[in-house]
């Protein structure tokens, strides 16, 4: 049977098709221009979007599995309430979900409370699920590296109560991993949550001092100014998600997004290797400028 991947031409749904590969999967993808989608021999690739039904069932004809990544829009709590709707109709009740760290705590983030009702409806109505609670990428650091590498400055407003960022190819590995264990069970397994988190817990300054070794240089941290980042992401991005961007900053600044005991050892053991550093990607950004 076959594994429909959504989301995959991004930063992590790339990396979950590839490992699903690597371990011998049957893959199918879903994305909206195949001819620019530019995936490894062997995958199937499917027209259409969350949000054009005729394209989704005919996309889940044949599948086994779902894994569910839809992106930050204005319209995500539809795409994955559908999504999951034509996947029950279509007979598909195995569903890796790609959430986010404190989807039941930050609900004012917009994106956040989306998750989270994402969530209960697969608690409700009874799908046999992995939900992935994800932390800050640490691969959204290559959207700030040229201020921080042309002007000695680490500006996201992450604050002082730390963030465990992860690098995107532990989270795909993770969800391949589940993917894998899903589809191949013989009967329904129960849902189950994982947090997705990096081996360190860094607040903003922690950040710059990192920064500041790799590069043998002085990076300062820019401050907890999320109305500041809200006014620069302003400039090349929607405003409304711009303002929910600094919603998330807020909740970083306030609370953290600092994992649970147990976390880290229990990715360690599902990936069985170390989950990569931030120092480690930090430095290969370093070295690839």
């Amino acid at each position: 049977m076959t594994i429909l991947v959504t989301g995959a031409t991004g930063r992590v749904g790339r990396h979950v098709v590839d490992q699903l590969l690597k371990r011998g999967a049957d893959v199918r993808v879903l994305t909206r221009d195949p001819a620019k989608a530019g995936f490894p021999a062997g995958v199937e690739v499917a027209q259409g979007d969350l949000l054009d039904i005729d394209a989704l069932r005919a996309a889940f004809s044949g599948v086994s599995t779902l894994f569910l990544l839809n992106a930050v829009t204005g319209d995500e709590f539809t795409q994955a309430l559908v999504t999951l709707n034509i996947a029950r109709e279509s007979g598909v009740e195995r569903v890796v979900y790609l959430s986010v760290l404190h989807a039941d705590r930050f609900v004012n983030v917009p994106h956040f409370a989306v998750k989270s009702g994402a969530e209960r409806m697969i608690e409700q109505m009874g799908f046999s699920a992995t939900i992935l609670r994800p932390s800050y990428f640490i691969d959204n650091e290559l959207m700030i590296k040229d201020v921080i590498l042309n002007h000695g400055v680490y500006p996201m407003p992450i604050g002082g109560k730390g963030v465990a960022m992860i690098d995107a190819r532990d989270i795909a590995e993770v969800a391949a991993i589940e993917l894998i264990r899903r589809d191949q069970a013989p009967g329904k397994l129960p849902v189950e949550t994982i947090n997705l988190v990096g081996p360190d817990t860094l607040t903003g300054p922690d950040a710059a001092a990192i920064w500041s070794e790799v590069l043998g240089r002085p990076v300062v941290y820019a401050g907890d100014d999320p109305s500041g980042f809200e006014q620069n992401l302003a400039t090349f991005m929607p405003k409304w998600q711009a303002y929910e961007m600094r919603l998330m900053a807020e909740r970083y600044v306030s609370d953290g997004m600092i994992p649970e005991p147990g976390d880290v050892e229990r990715l360690t053991r599902i990936l069985g290797r170390p989950l990569h550093s931030y120092r480690d990607v930090a430095a290969a950004i370093a070295a690839a400028a």
